[in-house]
């Protein structure tokens, strides 16, 4: 019994080691490859011959699954591939110099840019993943030209993901969240409360999003950069570098003569395909017209498969409409749009990968539900149950890089602690919690998919976004626990919000009275 209880903590130690070592040498690559190593050690107690067919397993899980395609991954890639594709016509079209010369008109500030990435990451909230993708396609050309740090919009992007589709109910997790709370509502004796109300009550309490939503805007107004960012930043204003050329496309060919449409009709045609293959494989996937059990069933890949497409031909339309008649333009010119296009893209393919099968082996292990097991087995006060929860929730994120397994293990953990205590008036905030701990998580994980998208679709170094971003979200994180205890003891929403909004205003103030901004040097 001792022997299986030592190995079972054991399964904390192969997370540990990933983070550790992405930490000390800056190379995702090489600690997701050792993190995989490790986990198949322990998941095959040190057996050599199957701890090389498991990682062999799970590489071709992500391909094949039940003898076919496994779609979910598979069209992830390709989308990324088409994406890539995408961004270079777009590119050598002309389109997003035209964009940008046409919003210089209309934003005059590096603030007024980063303003409107962050504004706009807020308005495609249907998606994490759309919304980590397509932010920076647009944002980008414009915050190049004021020079903003790769690091900065990457962080924008990230903090405008997977914090904004987890408090808006018409989005692909606000249908999945309210299908994890339905059950517990029940148990509880709230079935007077629908799960869609429910998701409501919880987007006040779900105070790391919240926060990581304000303290952006914080830092966009004061221009806040600390640590990292400070650094990044710095580069940029002075001396120009806004990114490690290592993860820049190479040197394309632009045409002379474009317009902005290049660039916006693409992007539109990208996100109607999106929203219009969501809508579609949501009916047929459940023969309902409610847009809420619509969103619960759609294919998000299959839609981003579709959405791809379109864009990429529209961005090819646009690229032969504005080089046909120009001379420095020629078919050869075309193969190396698609060739650099998808050469973009070929590391962080490799790198979301690895992360899969890293989170996959990680689950294996059962670090996530040995952790939530903590939880429940703990013998405190309901009272610090939310902020208790929450942390681990971080934990658990922050170590299997994902948000969707915390909520899937903690939720349903978390609101049985609750029932078998009988506080139902702390069931929602526990909930929250977890949502916020969890995205919280994602955030500071090296290995979280979304975090990922982020820095690639900003061009931005995967290590150097994570670590520039980390100071900010243990800024949300210690402000989000403050308000859950507070929550915990006093049950009232209101109250931790209060909190929540006095502890940014000290921030700010004492921003204004001890920061310096960068300056640029004369």
């Amino acid at each position: 019994m001792d022997l299986i209880l030592n190995w079972t903590y054991i399964s904390l130690i192969p997370p540990l080691i990933t983070l550790i070592l992405v930490l000390l040498t800056r190379r995702v690559d090489l600690s997701l490859g050792v993190g995989i190593i490790t986990s198949a050690i322990v998941i095959t107690q040190g057996n050599v011959g199957e701890m090389v067919a498991k990682i062999w397993q799970t590489f071709i899980d992500l391909i094949i699954e039940d003898g076919w395609l496994n779609t979910w991954s598979a069209y992830i890639l390709i989308f990324l591939a088409l994406l890539g594709i995408m961004s270079a016509f777009m590119s050598m079209s002309g389109g997003a110099r035209a964009f940008t010369s046409y919003a210089m008109t209309k934003v005059k500030t590096r603030t007024g840019a980063l303003l409107l990435s962050g504004i706009l990451g807020i308005i495609i909230f249907i998606d994490d993943y759309f919304s980590a993708i397509i932010t920076p396609q647009v944002s980008k050309p414009l915050t190049d030209k004021y020079k903003v740090s790769r690091a900065k919009l990457a962080y924008v992007v990230d903090t405008t993901a997977s914090p904004i589709a987890v408090i808006m109910p018409v989005s692909s997790w606000g249908a999945t969240i309210m299908g994890l709370t339905a059950p517990l509502l029940i148990a509880a004796g709230l079935s007077h409360i629908t799960p869609f109300e429910a998701f409501l009550y919880m987007i006040p309490l779900n105070f790391y999003s919240l926060s990581a939503i304000i303290l952006m805007f914080i830092v966009i107004l004061t221009n806040f950069d600390i640590f990292g960012m400070k650094r990044e930043e710095s580069r940029a204003i002075n001396d120009g570098i806004l990114y490690d050329k290592k993860v820049e496309d190479d040197e394309l060919q632009v045409a002379y003569h474009s317009s902005k449409s290049a660039l916006i009709v693409p992007l539109v045609g990208l996100v109607a395909g999106v929203l219009i293959g969501m809508i579609y494989t949501g009916i047929k996937e459940s023969g309902s017209l409610n847009p809420i059990v619509i969103l619960e069933n759609n294919s998000i890949t299959h839609s981003l498969i579709f959405g791809g497409i379109i864009g990429v031909v529209l961005s090819l339309i646009y690229y032969y409409k504005f080089t046909k008649q120009d001379e420095n333009f020629s078919s050869r010119d075309t193969w190396i749009g698609f060739k650099t296009g998808l050469q973009a893209m070929i590391g962080p393919i490799i790198v979301l990968i690895l992360a899969w099968m890293t989170g996959e082996l990680i689950s294996e292990l059962g670090t996530g539900e040995l952790l939530g097991q903590m939880v429940k087995d703990s013998n405190i006060s309901a009272a610090f149950l939310p902020a208790i929860v929450f942390v681990v929730a971080c934990i658990m994120a922050l170590t299997t890089g994902t948000s969707w397994g915390s909520f899937g293990i903690l939720v349903p953990i978390a609101g049985n602690i609750i029932i078998t205590l009988e506080v139902p008036e702390l069931l929602l905030a526990s909930i929250a919690a977890v949502l916020a701990g969890g995205v919280f998580g994602d955030h500071c994980s090296p290995i979280s998919d979304s975090t990922i998208l982020s820095s690639t679709g900003s061009g931005s170094d995967h290590i150097v976004h994570v670590m520039t971003q980390i100071p900010y979200a243990v800024i949300a994180a210690v402000v989000s626990l403050v308000s859950f205890v507070v929550v915990g003891f006093t049950t009232s929403t209101g109250l931790g919000l209060l909190v929540m909004i006095g502890l940014f205003i000290a921030l700010t103030l004492v921003i204004k009275l001890v920061y310096t901004p960068i300056q640029a040097k004369r």
